[in-house]
């Protein structure tokens, strides 16, 4: 199968994978249609109207899944009755380990590809860079400390451009349907260590503080988080306390040929845009 002069649907087209998905893989020439609630293509998983519409003659999707499992299974089998051959699926690396109270989206979304009869690969990656320097932890690191409750527990963060290079090869190249791909950077960082080597190319203090999951929980409560988020949070954390996700994963190297990307790279380009300063 090959999806050029076809439709890939990007879901999610707006989010920190989907703008530069549909970015990346313009740029080799596809067709893209770029889905979100306020994207170029209108897709509201709320909305079951705007489903048929962003499907239109779409052979392959780029699978970003709701919180709300719900409405994930029928969208699947209507993708497939619509001509969609091929799906991605954006998942979570220790899915196959975590509880109702985190990623049920993404559970469902595994689960249901895996039972729509059509191609499927599954991504699952770590912790993203760029959650340090986006959103999530940014304001946290920006303010001079980001406290969270994961202990010495080592971290094989991973560049959300790896992910989005490993996505635009499933998306577009032969070989891969059934696979799992975890996906992490080629080393594991303590959290502390990572925020270590943040303040040192900011030129600035930041510490990093350990939490226990009810002090991380009501930090999140006087941010003004809902308790739900607090809930599914402390839920992440506890799989990472396990170990389960702390050692570095060869998805990047056996899709790509190459090795995933450094923290250290990305700490030294991100720094030099004053990010953390």
């Amino acid at each position: 199968m090959t999806t050029r002069g076809n439709q890939i649907l990007v879901l999610a087209a707006t989010g920190k994978t989907g703008r530069r998905l549909v970015r990346r893989l313009r740029a080799e020439g596809q067709a893209v249609r770029a889905a979100s609630r306020s994207g170029e293509v209108r897709f509201d998983w709320t909305d079951r109207d705007t489903w048929a519409a962003a499907l239109d003659g779409v052979t392959a999707v780029y699978l970003v899944a709701p919180d709300d499992p719900a409405p994930v299974r029928d969208f699947v089998a209507q993708a497939v009755a619509a001509g969609v051959r091929r799906f991605v699926v954006l998942s979570g690396r220790g899915m196959d380990r975590v509880g109702p109270e985190f990623g049920a989206g993404m559970a469902a979304a595994e689960e249901a590809v895996r039972a729509s009869g059509v191609e499927w690969t599954i991504v699952r990656p770590n912790h993203f860079f760029q959650n340090f320097d986006e959103d999530l932890w940014h304001a946290p690191l920006r303010a001079g400390r980001l406290a969270l409750p994961i202990g010495d527990v080592p971290e094989p963060f991973v560049d959300v451009e790896d992910v989005v290079e490993v996505a635009a090869a499933l998306l577009t190249r032969d070989g891969h349907a059934g696979q799992i791909y975890d996906l992490s950077g080629p080393r594991a960082l303590r959290w502390a260590e990572a925020v270590e080597l943040m303040a040192g190319a900011a030129g600035r203090p930041i510490r990093f503080e350990e939490l226990t999951p009810e002090q991380y929980r009501a930090e999140l409560l006087a941010e003004g988080w809902p308790e739900a988020v607090t809930v599914a949070f402390n839920a992440m954390f506890a799989l990472h306390r396990t170990g389960h996700t702390s050692q570095p994963a060869d998805g990047v190297r056996r899709v790509l040929g190459r090795e995933a990307t450094d923290f250290a790279d990305y700490v030294a380009r991100t720094a030099a845009t004053g990010a953390w300063s």
